[in-house]
């Protein structure tokens, strides 16, 4: 009840009238069938009174779910019908999106296996070796935004954290995911940037679900809390999750991107176009399909026109909640790959942004290697640029 009072009140405070200077309502979004009753999330106009003004989000802020300050202005929450509609007509209102449920990308335990290291630092199959520059990812941090990360893990070396929650009652991963993901990025044994360090932003429940509103409140959380640690060699966020599309999420993402952050994102897991998908479907992130040992496309993995780039996600064996290893397949597990690589190659060529690490793990990556790759889709497997090849 006290949030609609205080969204009611939101334009009077601000001194604008709900309806002055707006043609049409703005748009109310309702995407697919995962959506949370009664729950929405809100964009404001950049520009407008509303993100220029922090006394609107400090308004808003004691009864909204998630506030949200830098990969765009808004808030997210539950707000009931007549609202919206009082909402939408307030002119510094981008649109109205309403939230849906998000999940890990669905993962498979497998037997144990270990080849993806070696398939990404060679240009031809069947190699098992490893060889990386030893800069291996130093100076640079990496986020994972999925069920947190069990920080106390020894092949962690001391530099993982988890830092954050946004799932009421639950603080660390108990579930494996978020964790097993960090392995692959930044782990002694199993990870591509051996000397990155790793936060863990916990936005999915130990049941590997959560809602787009959360993950959106996790970015944020990103984007200002990498002040607080040294990243010299810029920050890399990890998103193996998906969701039906969404707007909001994408904005959110791009929003991050543009502030010069590196993001990789899981294609997902349904073998279609990832085009109806979100964060894939977001042309500033880096979205990645899987393989399998054999170079062909994982059976599972999306694919289309947005998909940048394809790693290892078949059988990939990392660390896991408890001090052990769990081999598991999905584009969840091909993520974590490049987002690894592209803080390998930050901190040994010294490139920075979002777009233009992108751009550099496309022109590595080793061309025409894969099978089962449908028209429209890039064949491109990555490749750490190891001179021996």
């Amino acid at each position: 009840m006290r949030f609609s009072i205080l969204l009611v009140m939101l334009p009077l405070a601000l001194g604008a009238s709900g309806q002055e200077g707006r043609s049409e309502p703005a748009p109310l979004i309702v995407h697919g069938n995962n959506l949370v009753a009664g729950k929405f999330i809100v964009k404001f106009k950049e520009g407008g009174s509303l993100s220029a003004s922090d006394d609107s989000l400090n308004l808003l802020s004691a009864g909204a779910d998630h506030v949200f300050h830098t990969v765009f202005r808004g808030f997210a929450g539950k707000i009931d019908e007549a609202t919206i509609e009082n909402l939408r007509g307030h002119p510094d209102i981008e649109y109205i999106e309403q939230d849906s449920i998000v999940s890990v990308t669905g993962f498979v335990d497998q037997a144990n296996a270990t080849w993806g290291l070696g398939r990404v630092s060679h240009r031809k199959l069947g190699n098992s070796t490893y060889t990386y520059d030893d800069s291996a990812g130093e100076g640079t941090c990496s986020y994972v935004v999925d069920t947190g990360i069990d920080a106390s893990h020894k092949d962690f070396g001391g530099r993982a954290t988890q830092r954050k929650s946004f799932v009421d009652g639950q603080a660390t991963d108990g579930n494996g995911h978020g964790t097993h993901c960090s392995g692959t990025i930044g782990s002694n044994t199993y990870g591509i940037a051996k000397k990155t360090n790793l936060y863990g932003v916990k936005v999915l429940d130990d049941s590997g679900s959560g809602s787009w509103s959360a993950v959106i409140a996790g970015m944020d959380y990103v984007a200002t809390d990498y002040k607080t640690h040294s990243c010299p060699k810029g920050v890399f966020v990890n998103l193996s999750l998906e969701g039906g599309y969404s707007k909001s999420m994408n904005d959110a993402a791009a929003g991050l991107v543009k502030r010069g952050f590196f993001i990789g994102a899981a294609a997902g897991n349904s073998n279609t176009d990832v085009g109806t998908d979100s964060p894939g479907s977001e042309p500033t992130v880096c979205t990645v399909g899987a393989t399998d040992e054999r170079d062909s496309r994982s059976t599972f993995s999306n694919y289309g026109q947005a998909v940048d780039i394809f790693a290892p996600g078949s059988n990939i064996q990392s660390t896991y909640p408890g001090g052990g290893n769990k081999v598991l397949s999905g584009t969840s597990m091909a993520t974590p790959h490049i987002v690894g690589l592209a803080a390998y190659l930050a901190a040994l060529e010294g490139k920075l942004g979002g777009d233009a690490l992108c751009s550099r793990i496309k022109e590595l990556g080793t061309k025409d290697a894969l099978q089962g790759i449908p028209a429209g889709t890039v064949n491109l497997l990555a490749f750490n640029g190891n001179p021996s090849g």
